[in-house]
């Protein structure tokens, strides 16, 4: 059966999780013109190249295209001009497909969205992130309200709550207080406080995404201190190299991450401190202007980790030879992109 019948049969129902992955694109929010691209989902597959996926699950594993097989199964005649195809070949190399590197991306790209809404995090994400969102809530209440409210406001559904309350008089009150903190018009909080949410929000979505790597991140650092016990790799002054040379590039994508983190975490302190409109709009921008850059490393991470995890989910399975090539031809491939996405950040990452 070809890929493109198994499309229509075997294609799993797109959900809300998939807008929570850092290496998956339901195209089902782009405007496709042919309905079975429409149905597919674009993903990061082990080496990190953008494929197209038809159908996945358990059993039948991961159906996946090529970009450049697309014509051949989608019986498109002319590539060059199918506005399908053009997209398809614009989405291919992004390093990420996170909601929030993808809204900077499709629009320098100028790819239209099928809703305004559509690329946003689901319910169950941004309940998970609650507790990391308490630390831009609550000194948003201390600077504007003082210490005596910041026990009332632990999440920032609380904090937009305030201002619906019964009292319209009371509510007209909180508002003109932070209008007159932060120096702005009072028709200008609703906006404020909209983007102060998202992009404290893709903060901590991307903190979310590191920490939930730290476990396959340890696994992989102890799986390769066995790999050098074994007597083949030992023996072998290049395959040794090699691993020092993947462990570095690894442990190196995660100090820039930690550094990137830092550097937004010293930000926001300053900005606390008088916060201004003024103050929120740089900050805004520095994070804005980074969110591709860190999206992108984190999807490489992810990758990857999940995909030695799932290979080798335990000291017991794979010898010598099978983690060796795994390395070479499914761990290795990609990382250079990534890398790269990362020292365009700046002088912040040094790796061989």
């Amino acid at each position: 059966m070809s890929y493109a019948l198994k499309n229509d049969v075997a294609q799993t129902a797109g959900s809300d999780e998939e807008m929570d992955a850092l290496h998956i694109l339901p195209l089902r929010v782009l405007p496709f013109k042919n309905d079975k691209i429409g149905r597919a989902r674009m993903i990061k597959n082990n080496q990190l190249t953008g494929v197209l996926e038809v159908y996945s699950s358990r059993e039948t594993g991961s159906g996946q295209i090529p970009i450049d097989r697309l014509p051949e199964y989608y019986n498109i005649k002319n590539p060059l001009n199918d506005p399908d195809m053009q997209i398809v070949m614009k989405l291919g190399p992004l390093p990420s497909y996170d909601v929030y590197s993808l809204r900077r991306s499709l629009r320098g790209l100028g790819i239209a969205v099928n809703s305004h809404d559509a690329l946003k995090l689901s319910d169950d994400m941004n309940r998970a992130l609650a507790g990391y969102m308490k630390r831009f809530t609550v000194p948003l209440i201390r600077e504007v309200y003082g210490e005596e409210d910041e026990a009332k406001f632990q999440r920032f559904d609380d904090l937009i709550g305030m201002f619906r309350d019964p009292d319209p008089k009371k509510a007209l009150a909180k508002l003109k207080i932070m209008a007159e903190k932060l120096g702005i018009p009072l028709e200008s909080i609703p906006k404020f406080l909209e983007d102060y949410g998202d992009i404290f929000l893709s903060l901590s979505y991307y903190q979310h995404c590191l920490d939930r790597l730290k476990p396959m991140l340890d696994g992989f650092v102890v799986g390769m201190s066995e790999m050098r016990t074994f007597q083949k790799v030992k023996s072998s002054p290049q395959m040794m190299a090699e691993l020092d040379r993947l462990e570095k590039t690894i442990n190196g994508l995660v100090t820039f991450l930690k550094r990137m983190f830092q550097d937004f975490a010293v930000r926001s302190r300053d900005m606390w401190e008088h916060l201004s409109a003024a103050k929120f709009r740089h900050v805004k921008e520095v994070i804005e202007g980074a969110q591709s850059t860190v999206g992108g490393v984190l999807c490489g991470l992810t990758v990857k980790m999940n995909a030695w995890n799932q290979r080798f989910p335990n000291p017991k399975v794979g010898g010598p030879s099978a983690r060796e090539e795994f390395l070479m031809s499914e761990f290795k491939p990609g990382l250079a992109s990534v890398v790269a996405v990362a020292r365009g950040q700046g002088d912040l990452i040094s790796l061989a």
